[in-house]
């Protein structure tokens, strides 16, 4: 019999939303909206990660091993060198590089050679720029002048411009096709004329006759016999032009950093240097790096060391006073970063020279005699002094953070059960502030080793640190690819530090509160 409520029919399908679409697929689409809505919202702060961090780090990391200076200025000079591995290279070279000087010369290309050779070689940077001014009056218009006797065609400058467009003629003389098509870009790049309306430069015509002397017969060209032509080598040119091109110093640098990539910078970065014989260690006088890299990170650990024996005993005060006196002595430790590094820097200056206060002070009290006042400023006990005097409140902010959190029962509690004051301090109290302890010390150490403006100012020759080196090579010397090598390995070190201290402490335990 009927029961008065008639069964539903199953039905074996997906399950439905209530729009009609499978909730599966309902679902999926939600959640992409969630997770594009997401994104939406820290894309801003993606971007300026990108820009500000992401970017410049990647652009570092390119400077360091770049090196396309020497193959763009020397083209030619380059790939002849790899054909000739004599340590003063024949005349082939010395060709080529009379046209890529030429042409540098003009694009002004040569100084910054000069400039970057100079980093790895001294003296290569006059060597540029003196040959750089006399190559225009080398006396290769000889050349120029026998070509235009044999046949006025020579000295049409259309007649040239045809004679290059022709293919035939360009594969015939590969040397004179390569030379007018540079001289061509500079003198409308530079001068701004018309090459069809100028007269063709010297180096084309040396070209020419190096073609031609070689056997080669242009189709759509007159044929000029310059067997009897009176002739000039290149490699006598420069040699007396300066005696240093006759010289393997200069060669074997050029050799060195004609790659586009090279491991100069970091060799540099560590005191070493690239040779015909292989890496090798820089002289004694010029290794200054290893050192630099050793202190910088000693002083820091010192620094940070210094920071907390302060700021822990000033921390634990500011956490156990009431709130109103906390609040007035908090404003004492905030007070610097209300005033100038440098007036702060400045005012340790004072302080710390042998006629300063401290100094002075001293004498008076009787613990000094005035011949034997303490030196205490550029040096590293100056340098020490000042930036924990200057880090010294991003160490206590994370201290008393962390100290605020810690329950007063716990000690009072550890005092109950038998505990001395002392116990109930080391026992129970300092475990709990070990994590304020680990978030002061990355950041005051971090901010430490990057520190340049006072170990510049207070540091003296003994007590600066490799960020002041980064410094100047940026600003004065102009090496950035060493600048970004010494910047790579400083963050590297950093990161290696960091990875050993999650390793040994944990980063799970470094909190800022709570």
């Amino acid at each position: 019999m009927p029961t008065g409520r008639e069964a539903r029919p199953v039905t074996s399908g997906p399950m439905l939303a209530a729009d009609g679409t499978p909730l599966r697929a309902s679902l999926a689409r939600s959640l992409r909206r969630q997770k594009l809505r997401a994104l939406l919202l820290i894309a801003p702060l993606l971007l300026f990660i990108l820009v500000t961090f992401v970017l410049p780090i990647g652009d570092m990391l390119l400077r360091s091993v770049q090196n396309g200076i020497v193959a763009d200025t020397l083209p030619r000079t380059v790939a002849a060198l790899s054909q000739d591995a004599s340590e003063v290279p024949g005349e082939p070279v010395f060709d080529a590089l009379y046209t890529d000087l030429v042409i540098a010369e003009e694009y002004k290309r040569h100084t910054q050679l000069g400039t970057r050779l100079n980093y790895e070689s001294g003296g290569a940077s006059s060597l540029f720029r003196g040959t750089g001014r006399a190559v225009g009056r080398f006396e290769t218009s000889i050349y120029a002048d026998q070509l235009r006797d044999a046949d006025p065609a020579f000295d049409d400058s259309a007649q040239w411009a045809a004679w290059m467009a022709d293919p035939g003629n360009r594969d015939a003389l590969p040397q004179t096709a390569d030379a007018y098509d540079a001289w061509a870009t500079l003198t409308t790049e530079v001068h701004g004329d018309d090459p069809a309306e100028e007269d063709v430069g010297d180096f084309v015509y040396a070209a020419l006759y190096r073609d031609l002397a070689a056997g080669s017969r242009p189709p759509a060209m007159p044929a000029v016999d310059v067997s009897g032509f009176e002739t000039v080598t290149a490699k006598e040119l420069f040699i007396d032009d300066d005696d240093a091109w006759g010289e393997p110093a200069i060669w074997n640098t050029l050799r060195a950093f004609a790659p586009r990539v090279t491991p100069g910078y970091y060799l540099n970065a560590v005191d070493l240097q690239m040779t015909p014989d292989g890496i090798a260690p820089r002289a004694e006088g010029d290794r200054i790096y290893v050192q630099l890299f050793i202190r910088t990170m000693v002083m820091s650990m010192l620094i940070t060391a210094s920071c907390i024996l302060l700021g822990y005993p000033v921390a634990y005060l500011l956490a156990s006073l009431p709130m109103r006196s906390a609040n007035l002595l908090m404003i004492l430790v905030l007070l610097p970063f209300w005033t100038s590094l440098l007036v702060r820097t400045s005012a340790w200056k004072v302080l710390l020279q042998q006629q300063g206060v401290i100094n002075d002070l001293l004498v008076w009290v009787g613990v000094i005699g005035n011949d034997g006042r303490l030196v205490m400023i550029n040096n590293q006990t100056g340098t020490i002094i000042a930036m924990t005097h200057i880090l010294l409140p991003f160490m206590i902010l994370p201290l008393y953070s962390v100290m605020k959190g810690i329950p007063p029962s716990f000690v009072r509690a550890a005092k109950s059960l038998g505990a001395n004051d002392w116990t109930a301090f080391w026992r129970v109290y300092f475990p709990q502030s070990v994590p304020g302890i680990g978030a002061g010390s990355i950041l005051v150490f971090i901010l430490s080793i990057g520190y340049y403006i006072t170990p510049e100012l207070v540091g003296g020759t003994k007590g600066v640190f490799i960020s002041n080196r980064i410094a100047y090579h940026i600003s004065d010397s102009l090496n950035w690819g060493l600048a970004a090598a010494l910047g790579t390995i400083l963050l590297a070190m950093v990161l290696l530090l960091y990875w050993a201290y999650d390793k040994l402490v944990g980063i799970d335990n470094v909190k800022l509160g709570g």
